[in-house]
């Protein structure tokens, strides 16, 4: 999404020189989201389905596939590839995200990651089977496959590490709420229990449970996909992500760099956010493009992603810490809830669940940095931008 993005939106601002787009999958450019939704379960068809609705030679874009960025020489302008050296006025980077392995699994058959078409392609005739899944990590990935296996027929265990499912993401006193998704899904779902070994048929955890899995489907968090880049002069953050300024501008000349595989300081939030989602790959282009053609525009959003679990709809607007104040709307344990988390009073960020006005609302709020009064933002029945007293 990122790349494509990019490419669009240097058109639509009126760049007219060559651009060239590189992806190392060899399929044309097509939307991630589906692929832990429609594609597994086959309504999405073929994948013609998830392509982009671009007309590359419309735009006069060079679209070069299963072509792998493996080094950059910023002091000659050029990206060196599997297929050779690709000169450049100025580089975009969108190298994306890669989907964490478990430790020893590497070549195991049976073990699936889901990050591209392929992985969804590999996993369809396991859905397809209604066979036994073992699902590692109760994060977001996770639970969208575990939903999509129920919903195929597959008996489905989810292994999570951390005490909880989401542990990273959100505070305890929501997450405890979430498990009853999984069990109302007919999911198991084991807490507090790493795993130790995958076998031929088998997940070994470390108290010795051994669970039977015609497949293992890991999901324990992506990393930016930035090796490619080591002894560039591309600044890179502990985290693997690419450091570019809220310009979208890397430490080299020349070289910008959206969506996953970078991070950008957020005034907003007053820290350097990494954001692995689909919005911030069609918001941050825009930017790049513009700066790309000369402008001087910062990159802040609001962060945005939904998620699509166990017959709810989860969207989450904002940032917040666990210094944040954090207020219920609605009983979590209703059909229907929201929170909202106040930074001095402002509204940060918020979480709903089947109330996407709340979300809609609360999108404008933290642009705005809107103060909230707590009694009325913590009442379900009020409309959340009552609540705002600025």
């Amino acid at each position: 999404m990122a790349g494509v993005q990019t490419a669009v939106c240097l058109r639509e601002q009126g760049w007219r020189d060559g651009i060239v787009l590189v992806g190392d999958e060899p399929h044309p450019p097509y939307d991630r989201p589906p692929l832990s939704k429609a594609v597994l379960l086959g309504t999405a068809g073929e994948d013609a389905d998830v392509r982009f609705d671009v007309d590359f030679d419309a735009l006069d874009v060079d679209l070069r596939l299963g072509v792998r960025a493996q080094g950059l020489r910023p002091g000659d302008h050029e990206v060196v590839t599997d297929k050779g050296g690709l000169r450049y006025g100025r580089l975009v980077v969108a190298t994306g995200a890669y989907p964490v392995a478990l430790p020893g699994t590497a070549g195991l058959p049976g073990v699936h990651l889901l990050r591209t078409l392929d992985d969804a392609a590999a996993l369809r005739p396991v859905l397809d089977a209604h066979k036994d899944v073992v699902v590692v990590g109760a994060g977001w990935i996770g639970a969208e496959f575990a939903t999509a296996a129920r919903q195929a027929g597959c008996e489905v265990t989810v292994v999570e590490a951390a005490d909880r499912p989401l542990s990273g993401a959100l505070p305890a006193t929501i997450t405890g709420h979430m498990r009853a998704w999984y069990a109302d899904a007919g999911v198991r779902l084991l807490t507090g229990t790493p795993v130790a070994e995958v076998e031929p048929g088998a997940v070994v955890l470390a108290d010795g449970t051994r669970l039977p899995a015609a497949a293992v489907v890991v999901g324990i968090g992506a990393r930016p996909a930035t090796g490619w880049l080591a002894g560039s002069g591309v600044g890179l953050g502990p985290d693997g992500a690419v450091l570019a300024d809220d310009r979208l501008r890397t430490t080299a000349s020349d070289v910008y760099a959206v969506g996953d595989c970078a991070s950008f300081p957020s005034a907003r939030y007053g820290e350097r956010l990494l954001i692995h989602h689909w919005d911030n790959a069609v918001q941050g282009p825009r930017t790049a493009a513009a700066n790309v053609l000369g402008g001087d525009e910062a990159y802040d959003p609001v962060p945005y992603f939904w998620s699509e679990q166990f017959g709810r709809f989860v969207q989450y607007a904002g940032h917040h810490t666990g210094a944040d104040t954090m207020l219920l709307r609605g009983d979590p344990a209703s059909p229907s809830w929201s929170v909202c988390w106040l930074r001095g009073g402002a509204l940060a960020a918020l979480l709903a669940v089947d109330r996407p006005r709340d979300l809609a609302q609360a999108r404008k709020l933290v642009a705005r940095a809107a103060v909230l009064d707590p009694a009325l933002a913590a009442d379900p029945a009020v409309q959340l931008k009552s609540a705002a007293l600025r």
